[in-house]
């Protein structure tokens, strides 16, 4: 009985609505083109191709002529740029000591600037985590990089003044007894000098994100190596900062890629002197397109920089996709 109420209810239903027509790969989604989400992306894509994409390949196409930045194409010198660059530009590449050059002070960036705020930045965000009043501290510490890098400069340059009157550093040394030093006069302490300064400034950005992530750690984990009769010290080193080396990695790649183009400090504190001897190579790109004037020499110096920071961005991103997947 509820057999045949049941044909009679599927044979209502099959007059009221008629046969229904077998979907076809049109009508079921499969060959048709969903255009709404390149819609969405559209102006995104749009600003990156006019304001990313296209400036490199025009740097790249640039970098094989001799020209001005008013005619940057004037003649085609193809590697020429790139051999003069890295075979007969004392100030990019040098030979004999002293090493200061361009390529020789990014290193040197890369080494100590590297190490300087990601260390700084570590021993900030655990030493402010202890401290009674954490928000004002932090707040205290963070305010560096809220001052303009231009700022930042011009109070270095007073801070390293070598006129005792004026320079805090130097009003120290005479104090004690002892010559005063002019920091951004020579060349065995300008770069020094230079990347201390940006170790100030960039401190603060580290301590910011490797505060989060210390703070972020299981207290369990920690308590349990406590139990285990591991000190302070110990449980940092072998246990805090092995979990915390996903963030570590990243404000260290981020840092190498600034101090690869970091221009504004060496521009306002020192200009690239005295000699040339505190140049980086995002200084000489810099430097040859706009002061000199020499648009295709200038191209090849960004393009030798582009590589150099390449493979940076690259293990960047490649942390970032591994750190989400997880």
């Amino acid at each position: 009985m509820e057999r045949g109420g049941a044909e009679l209810a599927d044979k209502a239903i099959e007059e009221s609505v008629g046969p229904v027509a077998p979907l076809t790969p049109l009508a079921s989604g499969r060959g048709a083109f969903n255009w709404r989400p390149w819609a969405w992306a559209f102006p995104a894509l749009f600003l990156l191709g006019v304001f990313l994409l296209w400036p490199v390949i025009r740097t790249i196409q640039i970098s094989f002529y001799d020209g001005t930045v008013i005619n940057p194409t004037q003649e085609f010198v193809g590697l020429d740029n790139y051999d003069r660059l890295l075979t007969d530009d004392p100030f990019f590449i040098r030979r004999e000591l002293p090493p200061w050059s361009a390529l020789f002070n990014s290193a040197l960036w890369v080494v100590l600037f590297t190490s300087g705020v990601v260390g700084m930045g570590l021993l900030v965000a655990v030493l402010a985590d202890r401290v009674r009043y954490e928000k004002l501290a932090k707040a205290i510490i963070f305010l560096p990089l809220v001052i303009s890098f231009t700022a930042a400069s011009v109070v270095f340059r007073l801070v390293y003044a070598s006129n005792p009157d004026i320079g805090l550093i130097n009003a120290v040394v005479d104090g004690v007894g002892l010559e005063p030093i002019a920091f951004l006069g020579e060349a065995n302490w300008v770069n020094f000098a230079i990347i201390a300064a940006g170790i100030w400034v960039w401190t603060s950005l580290a301590m910011t994100i490797l505060a989060a992530a210390y703070k972020s750690l299981p207290s369990t984990v920690l308590e349990a190596a406590a139990i285990d009769g591991s000190n302070a010290w110990q449980t940092f080193w072998r246990v805090s900062v092995p979990m915390m080396m996903g963030p570590i990695i990243v404000v260290s790649v981020t840092m190498i890629i600034n101090a690869l183009k970091a221009i504004d400090l060496v521009l306002v504190m020192t200009a690239g002197g005295p000699r040339g001897s505190s140049r980086i190579v995002g200084y000489t790109v810099f430097l040859e397109i706009f002061n000199n004037n020499k648009a295709g020499y200038g191209s090849a110096a960004a393009v030798l920089l582009l590589v150099l920071m390449i493979p940076m961005m690259w293990y960047q991103l490649r942390q970032i996709r591994q750190g989400a997947e997880r």
